[in-house]
């Protein structure tokens, strides 16, 4: 176990670098106490109705609607003052709300969750899923070249990078628990997945046999460079991992000048996953070419690899999604029970349903007028 501690403590080293360029931001592991603020707004109240007052801001960390909010230059209808934080993943988001320097931010299922359980409430307002979810997963499960791994099931006795406050983590979980294996079976070897290369230069060093990295072009790199050699990528266990969603501070809704902020972000946000489903060729271009650096052709198998976005009218099947990842990672990582359903603020539930679909009418009459 020391030598495994070592290895991943050197692979961590290397990535501080690349997680550094991602956020530069230091709390404490428990917010002090935050009092009531005067006026404050109650997060069973009604959200105000209306643009923000005069003077309401936001910092955001959500790149990818950032990118598409310029290109389609809907950013200057945000009816507020917006401060854009190069704040991506779950663990940087949370910790810049525990040092209360962003508002709102982008993440997968578990962040909300380890938030919760870190002292942190937090609330989601937004939800994403996929269309046809099978067919374009988040993850796959990637194998060292040695390390014997062709199938799931060889998975025992193996060592796995694990993130418990990351949906990589469930990823893991859940998938032991399909081929009917535990955690007492594997050695979960704990690596925060910050960095793009963090986990396949684990599998490539001989770190962790297996790990769960991005499906499309992070599993076709990994592919080009050590499957000849033995590397293997092979699909999780049959289950949904395609839940993002927008959470902010409970305290943050309490604001009514932010809470009518986030409303109006909520909306945009909206109507920019229905312009990345028409126009995917423009988002390949504007986001992952020009912001990413992605070659073109990189870019255009990226953005088919996550399929079409699906913004709910209901919010039913992400609160059981959630519900489901918390029960997981409660159970294999000792923590207590969540009721799921508490962390959605469904105030927001048709806020962006409303807002995608007047996108899409108005897509089509714009199609029809050009004919």
């Amino acid at each position: 176990m020391s030598s495994t501690r070592a290895g991943a403590a050197a692979i961590v080293a290397l990535s501080v670098a690349a997680a550094a360029l991602i956020v530069v931001i230091h709390g404490p592991a428990r917010p002090a106490a935050e009092a009531a603020t005067p006026g404050a707004l109650t997060l069973s109240a009604p959200l105000p109705d209306g643009p923000p007052p005069p003077g309401a801001s936001l910092v955001i960390g959500d790149p990818m609607t950032q990118r598409v909010l310029e290109r389609t230059g809907w950013i200057r209808r945000l009816p507020f003052k917006v401060t854009w934080a190069a704040i991506t993943g779950g663990p940087a988001v949370t910790e810049a709300f525990h040092a209360r320097v962003l508002d709102v931010g982008a993440a997968a299922d578990i962040p909300p969750i380890h938030a919760t359980w870190l002292g942190m409430p937090v609330r989601i307002i937004a939800v994403r899923l996929r269309r046809d979810p099978w067919s374009h997963p988040l993850y796959e499960i990637a194998t060292s070249p040695k390390s014997g791994v062709r199938t799931l099931s060889d998975l025992r006795g193996k060592r796995i990078a694990f993130s418990p406050g990351q949906v990589q983590g469930e990823v893991v979980l859940r998938t032991l628990a399909a081929v009917g294996l535990t955690r007492r079976d594997v050695t979960l070897v704990e690596l925060p997945s910050t960095g793009g290369d963090l986990y396949a230069n684990a599998l490539a060093g001989g770190v962790v046999d297996a790990a769960p990295i991005g499906a499309g072009l992070q599993a076709s790199r990994y592919l080009a460079k050590y499957g000849a050699v033995g590397g293997r990528v092979l699909p999780h266990a049959p289950f949904r991992d395609d839940l993002t969603v927008l959470y902010v501070r409970a305290k943050t809704l309490e604001d009514p000048a932010k809470a009518a902020a986030l409303r109006a972000y909520v909306q945009l946000w909206a109507r920019a996953a229905a312009w990345e489903k028409i126009h995917p060729a423009e988002l390949a271009r504007a986001y992952y070419v020009d912001d990413q650096g992605l070659a073109p052709a990189e870019a255009a198998a990226t953005v088919a690899a996550g399929g079409e976005p699906d913004i709910p009218t209901d919010w039913s099947l992400a609160i059981g999604m959630e519900q489901a990842a918390a029960d997981v990672m409660a159970r294999d990582v000792g923590r207590p029970r969540l009721d799921a359903a508490q962390l959605f603020d469904r105030r927001f539930e048709h806020v962006a349903a409303e807002a995608a679909a007047s996108e899409e009418a108005d897509e089509g009459v714009s199609r029809l007028a050009a004919r």
